[in-house]
């Protein structure tokens, strides 16, 4: 296939709250055709705005027997439904399991609040204060089954002030991700469309 024939790589977006880092990612006009969510949220409103189509995959238990896989092929069918080829997760409140990184193999990307791998985990944030930090930041990397691991793509430290509260320091980092994750994503699609993206 010729570089002019390759079609441009299609991006789903999975969102589960606000929506602030989706609407970065709507406003920087990166090519979303589905927006994912599992519960009602503000980003449903979001991408109905941008005229992105949007479906709800409710996630129907929060117990310890929730069904984290058959969850995760219940979402990835619905991405392939929509031939989507590139996935960006923000701020989707369900850790997903095997079967997305199996079927979108290095193609599953995050942004995380820290300097990965620096605070893992949910409350990264809260964690780099509680360490006495004087910088943390913001890491946009490659996701894989194992939470916040995966190559790194980009990363942009923050500064730690002596009186900040968590949702200072938190609204801080989401400035950089808000401004950092759609170019980081941005580079990545045209690195897909050149190297041509697997379907």
């Amino acid at each position: 296939m010729s570089f002019e024939s390759r079609p441009s790589p299609s991006l789903g977006v999975l969102a589960s709250g606000t929506g602030t880092i989706l609407a970065a990612i709507i406003d920087a006009k990166l090519p979303v055709m589905l927006v994912v969510v599992d519960r009602p949220c503000l980003a449903v409103d979001l991408a109905a705005e941008a005229g992105v189509p949007v479906e709800i995959v409710p996630r129907t238990s929060f117990g310890a027997g929730f069904d984290r896989a058959a969850y995760t092929e219940q979402v990835v069918d619905v991405l392939q439904r929509h031939a989507i080829d590139v996935v960006a997760m923000a701020g989707f409140g369900t850790v997903l399991a095997a079967p997305i990184f199996e079927r979108y193999a290095g193609r599953v990307l995050n942004t995380h609040p820290a300097l990965l791998p620096s605070f893992k985990g949910w409350h990264a944030v809260a964690d780099a204060l509680a360490y006495g930090v004087k910088l943390t930041g913001c890491t946009v990397h490659v996701a894989t089954e194992a939470v916040d691991e995966g190559p790194i793509l980009a990363q942009e430290a923050v500064p730690v002030f002596d009186d900040d509260t968590e949702e200072q320091l938190h609204e801080r980092i989401k400035s950089v991700e808000r401004r950092l994750y759609p170019e980081t994503i941005r580079a990545f699609l045209e690195r897909q469309e050149l190297q041509g993206v697997p379907r």
